[in-house]
Formats: structure tokens, sequence, C-alpha cells
């Protein structure tokens, strides 16, 4: 990984990782970081034991990380309780 983050970007870099809704494209969109990077980034920065429950949970039905694996119902990239995330480097919190 070429990119430098600060410990913000890498906060909400995670937490965009662990909400289902959120896609990895809008992780890529918003931090310029594939789906390859993002693992690779979850597995540097989480405990072995949090990256694999997170792994097993983006690789479950629950999650709809997949723009493939998603339901047709789903138009958005968040949950209707969750603040904007908009295409800033800083995300409105």
């Amino acid at each position: 990984m070429n990119k430098t983050f600060n410990e913000r970007d890498i906060d909400r870099i995670i937490e965009m990782a662990w909400e289902d809704r959120t896609p990895f494209s809008a992780i890529e969109f918003q931090f310029g970081l594939p789906e390859k990077e993002v693992i690779g980034l979850m597995r540097r920065e989480l405990k072995r034991s949090s990256f694999n429950r997170w792994r097993k949970r983006v690789n479950s039905g629950v999650s709809s990380k997949h723009l493939a694996k998603r339901s047709d119902e789903i138009q958005r990239f968040k949950c209707t309780r969750q603040k904007s995330i908009s295409g800033n480097k800083i995300s409105k919190r």
C-alpha cells in the first residue's frame, strides 16, 4: 500500500469496513483503497481475532459489502440512522 493515512483516516476506513451496508466501492471512492488493500489494512490494524470475525462477517450472507451480493432493495451505502458519508477526505461526525 503506497498511500499514507493519518490515524483519523484509518479509524474511518475501519469504521466503514465494519458497517454492513457500506460497500467496498464506497471506501475506494472516498479513500482510493480497493478491496484488497482494505483487507490488508484491516489485517494490520485489528487484533487477529477481530480480523477473523470481520472476514467471517463480510463473507457471510449478513453483510452487503459486495455490490454483486447486495439485494436490489438496498439503494444506499448506509443505515438510515448513520450520518451522511461524503466524498470529503474527513468525514463529518
